[in-house]
Formats: C-alpha cells, structure tokens, sequence
C-alpha cells in the first residue's frame, strides 16, 4: 500500500514541500484540486496514490494532452500548471548563439536590455513577426520553495523561421526576441513574445538564464542556472500550419522530444504549460525551482555549431 506523504509541522501551520495545507484537519492527499494543482507533487507521485483519498482521484483527472474550452480555446499541457517544481530545474548548454558574452557577443550591455516586450529589436528597427505569447516564469528556491524575489531571468529564443538575432545572416545587428526581467515578489517574470519556429535538428525550445539579481546580469559566468523550455506538439502542430512559420512543420516532422538532444533525458521539468490558440495568440509558463547549494555548469556554447558565434550554416541554426 502507497505511504501518505506527512506534512511539515510549522508555527503557520503544517505545510507540504513549502506550502500551508488548505486543510490542515486532513490529509496532504485530501487537500482539493485547488492545493493538488500548486503542490510540488508530480504527476507520476500522483498515480502513485490512486485510490487514497478524492484528491488524489482529483490529480489523476488533470491528466497530460489537450482539451477544448467553452470559448473553443485550446489548452496545451504535459502536466498541470504550477508555481513550484518538484525538482531542480536541469542545467543545459546555452547554445552557439546566446550573446551573453560567452562567444564574443553581450546583449546584456545594451540599453533597454531589461523589457517585457522582446519581440522588437531594441532600436526599434525591426519586429519578429509570428504567433503572440506571454510567457511567464515562476523562480523558486528549491530548499524551501520561497520565491526568489529580485532574481532576474534573461529569456532569448529563435524567430518564426529559425533564426537568431545577432547572429543570423541578415540579422547581425539585430536585437530581437532577446530581454531581460526581473522577479517580482512572487518570484515571477513575464515576457511578451511570440511562439518559436523549429529548425533543422531541434524541437523547439527557449533558452533562458536565471541570475540572483539585476547587478549581476552583465555575463554568464554569473547566471546560477542555465536552461531550455519545452513545447507541447499538439500546440506546435497547429501553430506550423500558418505560413509564418515556412519549414518549421517540417523540421518538426524529422524529430521526437526522445531523439532532441537536450530533452531526450525528460521533460517533466522543462515542458511548459500553455493555454490559447495560433488566432488570438498564446500564454505559457514554467515554474523554476534553483538549487542555490550547488554551481552551476554553464553552457558555453557546446555543440550542434560553431561556439565562436559565427554565423550559422545556411541549413539553419545548428542542433543546440
């Protein structure tokens, strides 16, 4: 028979992995969907506890995949959406084209580098055309999940058609789809971007690097972790029809999140949650948790590509 998980007794009552119980008179499995939902618990603890309890039959209901909405709205999901993470958030290569002053290039320097917005360049030359997203990140601490208030989290990504700012032929003095923000006392950010396109060799992704504070966020060799979002199929099936995104439904066809060569080791804690549809645009989020005892390793440019920021092959971005 499964173990029921017992909560922390606290002065402001007991608490399950840093959050106060609904109800604390009953048991951590009992607490309603409500709790189930912002608890560090994973799905795959969940199933585990089956049988014990309506919140545990509740969770088991909030299952992966899609589902349609009164308004028609299509909510993409591979998992329930959280605050908090059940596990340190996994450490990945920042890629050959980060321009965080580890090959070459800092946008971090550049002035109005800090921006909710990042889809135009910062001069305002040029905006990224594609699919409107809001995407948010919830920072936590991992021992205890209190929000890391002040941290500040550099987001970059790939246009509609694969291509990186600042890097990418044409795009050389371009700045978009790079920015940077600061938690607030949630520990949350929220960028206003626009769903990615896959390239040749990886399913498509954001890069982000989380740092303790604003001051520190001059180079990455002082992020405190470095890491990539997910994105449902389902959601990306619909999105790569439109003709923005030229080659993307392709590229995708050629790949599995088993053979990418950052997510083929999992995605439970990087796969975002996303909620709209390609007409009216979508809203995703993620919810990191740090692990503030260990260091960071930092990408560094590692592999798929040429890691002196040259500009990429003209098959596309490389694999990282």
């Amino acid at each position: 028979m499964p173990r029921i998980p017992e909560p922390d007794q606290t002065p402001q009552g007991p608490r399950y992995q840093g959050r106060v119980l609904a109800r604390p008179e009953e048991e951590v499995v009992d607490q309603g969907v409500g709790f189930d939902l912002g608890t560090l618990v994973s799905r795959r603890r969940i199933l585990g506890l089956l049988g014990i309890g309506a919140g545990g039959l509740a969770l088991a209901a909030c299952s992966s995949g899609s589902s349609s909405t009164a308004n028609g709205t299509t909510s993409s999901t591979a998992g329930s959406a959280s605050t908090t993470s059940s596990g340190e958030i996994p450490q990945e290569t920042n890629g050959p084209y980060p321009a965080d002053g580890t090959n070459g290039l800092n946008v971090l320097e550049q002035s109005g580098i800090v921006r909710r917005d990042i889809t135009p360049s910062l001069d305002g030359s040029v905006t990224a055309d594609g699919v409107p997203m809001s995407f948010s990140f919830t920072v936590t601490d991992l021992a205890d999940g209190a929000p890391m208030a002040g941290a500040a989290v550099y987001l970059w990504q790939c246009d509609a058609i694969g291509q990186y700012s600042m890097y990418s032929t044409g795009l050389e003095d371009v700045t978009y789809l790079r920015g940077v923000q600061v938690a607030d006392d949630d520990g949350v950010v929220t960028f206003d971007t626009l769903v990615p396109g896959c390239y040749l060799g990886r399913w498509a992704h954001l890069h982000f690097e989380v740092y303790p504070d604003l001051d520190s966020v001059t180079t990455a060799e002082n992020a405190i972790a470095t890491s990539q979002v997910a994105f449902p199929q389902d959601m990306l099936d619909r999105v790569y029809a439109l003709d923005t995104y030229t080659g993307s439904a392709e590229n995708l066809a050629q790949i599995t999140l088993a053979t990418d060569n950052v997510f083929s080791d999992g995605t439970d804690l990087q796969m975002g949650t996303f909620t709209g549809d390609p007409t009216s645009g979508y809203t995703g989020s993620l919810a990191v948790a740090i692990d503030l005892t260990t260091t960071p390793s930092m990408g560094g440019g590692m592999g798929g590509g040429p890691g002196d920021g040259g500009a990429p092959p003209a098959g596309g971005p490389p694999s990282r």
